[in-house]
């Protein structure tokens, strides 16, 4: 008798859990061309931890990490998702030829995470090549859990040589300028997000 209690709650709570995620309206705020791509992670569990493709062929590397907030830029905000893409080390957006979605402009150097009770996330990299006149930058959305998504400021770097023509900082979610530090042999440097933070007809 137990048993079949058990088995009865345990179908009931999958069938609430179904109808909450189904309930999920997602939302993209403002021109957001190319935000899409935060929802081709596919069946992967997400993590709060990540490494992009080809980091182990590319120098420097970096660890870049950070905690995202809500609104209030004071509590930790879980179970966000941060998408981030990038070039190569040539400033190209490589690919291997069977590409599908978003990736067919983006490349394959790109990676999903989901923060954790904290709010933080942390991906390894490498230093992306720069291409035009713009600094080095490493794109970013955000899908927040009640579905609205956005990008948010590029990640760049402190000293770029680029930086006075970078592509337009509007602290989307707050200044995505990082200063990177030496932490073994890695260049590490952190970025807090706050959701919703200068993001256009954001409720």
């Amino acid at each position: 008798m137990k048993s079949s209690v058990f088995v009865l709650f345990i179908l009931l709570f999958t069938q609430v859990c179904q109808a909450q995620k189904e309930k999920v309206q997602y939302q993209s705020l403002g021109r957001c061309d190319g935000c899409e791509a935060i929802f081709e992670y596919g069946n992967r569990k997400l993590s709060s931890i990540d490494t992009l493709p080809d980091y182990h062929q590319n120098e420097p590397k970096l660890k870049l990490s950070g905690t995202i907030y809500k609104p209030d830029g004071r509590t930790p905000a879980p179970g966000v998702v941060l998408f981030v893409y990038q070039t190569d080390s040539e400033g190209k957006y490589p690919k291997k030829g069977n590409e599908v979605g978003w990736a067919k402009r983006q490349g394959y150097i790109r990676a999903w995470m989901k923060t954790d009770q904290n709010g933080a996330y942390t991906f390894y990299t490498f230093m992306p090549g720069s291409y035009g006149n713009g600094p080095a930058h490493i794109h970013a959305t955000v899908l927040e859990p009640d579905g609205k998504y956005y990008f948010i400021d590029d990640f760049t770097f402190e000293g770029d040589p680029n930086m006075d023509s970078s592509l337009g900082s509007k602290n989307r979610g707050g200044s995505g300028l990082v200063k990177l530090q030496k932490e073994g042999v890695l260049l590490s440097a952190e970025r807090d997000i706050v959701l919703g933070l200068n993001i256009p007809d954001y409720e």
